[in-house]
């Protein structure tokens, strides 16, 4: 007889695959045009990810900044033209603390060889990401992540601004930004786990978390204080370390880096400051597996958000550039 949390989670698997459905998206949907694509894909991560963990840390948040402007579309991806001098890459969220662009191209290169004009950049940033959670989170959180994404055609400079949330958010804006993509509160706080991986300028913390008084851990800030300059500037803003326990490794430890007060963000040390979040940040840091069994339920839902399908988008043949008919 099945236990009830293996029920549980074959009932959630269930409606994640329902949810998915209803944005035109599935699980193997390649499996036909393209079957080796998701292998193709995961390869080129592995070889990216094995020489730089770092670079892993930027295709999670790639995904998640593609999908949080103009839905999970690519336009993230897409390069300065005449026309569009000004796309979302190059958009202070995004420009320069952005990686992984490199991998994008050369997963989308090998996979132009083996299925061409068949896969769509945004579904290769898709696997992207859920291939570099495989392996930061030393192949233990496994996402059956659904794919049918096409590539959009807009990429907006002043959109990524305002839709990205910044690292100086407090509680009430995090819950507004999540939710109006569709994520509720523990999306929110599940998703923010994945800095426990990865770096940050100085510039996203310095001002709000070591120049004025915050809650901040007296033994990181002074570390802190030594690493960054006291006024950072785009020629000297050098990047630490997130998670300064497992920098290198996808886990819990921010849940119980939030606890501790060893967070760089405001909107990281923003989870303790309603009862519910904290409840959630508490059981993340003490529930084995917990959280692992939650993110890649909220990546799936992220991947779900303002879809194109069929004549709002196209399949790019270089990531970089829409089409020309």
């Amino acid at each position: 007889m099945a236990s009830a949390s293996l029920k549980l989670s074959i009932a959630l698997t269930y409606a994640l695959l329902l949810s998915s459905a209803c944005h035109g998206l599935e699980v193997g949907y390649y499996k036909k045009s393209c079957p080796r694509v998701e292998a193709i894909v995961r390869d080129e991560v592995k070889k990216f990810v094995y020489k730089n963990a770092g670079m892993g840390a930027g295709l999670i948040r790639m995904f998640f900044h593609d999908c949080f402007v103009q839905g999970c579309d690519g336009s993230v991806l897409l390069d300065p033209t005449p026309a569009n001098p000004q796309p979302e890459k190059l958009s202070p969220p995004n420009f320069p603390s952005l990686r992984g662009f490199e991998v994008i191209d050369a997963a989308k290169d090998a996979v132009e060889k083996a299925c061409p004009g068949v896969v769509s950049c945004a579904d290769i940033v898709a696997f992207a990401g859920r291939d570099a959670a495989y392996f930061l989170s030393r192949l233990t959180v496994k996402i059956n992540m659904p794919a049918g994404r096409w590539d959009g055609r807009i990429s907006n400079f002043t959109e990524a601004l305002a839709n990205l949330p910044p690292p100086f958010f407090n509680i009430t804006q995090l819950i507004a930004s999540f939710a109006a993509k569709g994520l509720d509160t523990e999306d929110m706080v599940v998703l923010s786990g994945a800095h426990t991986i990865g770096v940050s300028h100085c510039s996203s913390f310095v001002s709000d978390r070591l120049a004025i008084p915050s809650d901040i851990n007296a033994a990181l800030a002074s570390i802190l204080r030594r690493q960054c300059p006291a006024n950072p500037s785009p020629a000297n803003d050098p990047t630490v370390n997130q998670d300064v326990v497992t920098p290198n490794a996808l886990d819990n430890q921010y849940y119980k880096n939030v606890l501790a007060h060893k967070v760089l963000f405001t909107s990281d040390a923003a989870l303790l400051t309603t009862p519910a979040t904290t409840q959630m940040v508490l059981d993340n840091a003490n529930i084995r597996g917990l959280w692992e069994e939650k993110f890649k339920k909220s990546m799936v839902k992220m991947g779900a958000i303002r879809v194109k399908t069929g004549y709002q988008g196209e399949i790019r043949r270089n990531c970089r550039v829409i089409n020309r008919s």
